[in-house]
């Protein structure tokens, strides 16, 4: 099997589950939105147009801290059956599976909300596009602030923002290579907070390495959104496109996120201890 998990300590679907995310790794960006992008080439300029970098940066900036205000703690409390938050990540007293099964909900219903929204925005061509952006980046960054609390993790510093943009960067990788860049930085920035490592890091500013730029990020999601985009310009299929692509970016999102709070959650339960398990 390799290194990276310990056998001894799992169970069946711990193991499950860490197959899955190591397989999720290997997947190529979604094959949907390069097939999209290759034939609604003609007015992609169009879409750029609307949504310049500098745009996405600003939104990126003032929404990572108001999508944690909208994440539904509560919900997830109630529905966890727990006290507090992080009982969710103490495996003593949750499981994975149970975690997971949080996470569908919130997984499900974001993909449709998301897929209403885009529908609504897209039938009105090119010109709901300036629109549905910073709606389906605001919901993006809720589904992970909320997905990351079905875990046991809440989103209180600097840490904890950057966590988040490093899924999103994830999500919203348009080649392979962007892909590995961000998982690499995520487990860097996973390993840090475990340790509690960051603020004496940042304090001796050595910690330019695994920090997810805002105008990095910026400029890949412009791309990406560019790529889904591009056919809801055309007023006579936009409905569907938007719906569509909408839901398919969240899902996307979603999927980052359960997979990367998956790992965090077996790291900080002990069961990731770089342990040779060999061949099954």
């Amino acid at each position: 099997m390799g290194k990276d998990v310990d056998c001894s300590k799992m169970i069946g679907y711990e193991f499950e589950q860490f197959n899955a995310i190591e397989k999720w790794k290997l997947e190529e960006p979604s094959v949907l939105t390069k097939a999209f992008g290759t034939v609604a080439k003609p007015v992609a300029w169009m879409v750029q147009k609307l949504i310049p970098q500098g745009a996405i940066e600003s939104v990126l900036k003032g929404l990572n801290a108001l999508a944690s205000k909208f994440s539904d703690r509560e919900d997830i409390i109630r529905d966890g059956g727990i006290e507090r938050i992080r009982d969710l990540r103490d495996r003593r007293k949750k499981s994975l599976e149970e975690c997971d099964r949080l996470a569908d909900n919130v997984h499900n219903w974001a993909v449709g909300a998301a897929s209403v929204e885009g529908g609504v925005t897209g039938a009105v061509g090119i010109v709901g596009i300036a629109i549905d952006t910073p709606a389906i980046l605001t919901m993006g960054l809720r589904v992970i602030y909320k997905i990351g609390l079905c875990y046991g993790y809440e989103f209180n510093d600097e840490a904890d923002k950057q966590f988040v943009l490093g899924i999103l960067s994830v999500a919203s990788a348009n080649t392979m290579s962007e892909k590995n860049t961000s998982l690499v930085l995520l487990k860097q920035m996973s390993m840090l907070v475990a340790k509690t490592a960051w603020k004496n890091m940042a304090e001796k500013g050595v910690i330019g390495s695994a920090v997810i730029t805002i105008r990095n990020l910026a400029k890949q999601i412009g791309i990406n959104i560019t790529k889904r985009k591009a056919m809801q310009a055309i007023p006579v299929v936009g409905a569907g496109v938007g719906a569509a692509m909408n839901a398919k970016y969240i899902n996307d999102i979603a999927w980052a996120a359960r997979r990367t709070f998956q790992e965090r959650w077996l790291r900080d339960n002990d069961l990731l201890n770089d342990v040779d398990c060999g061949e099954d």
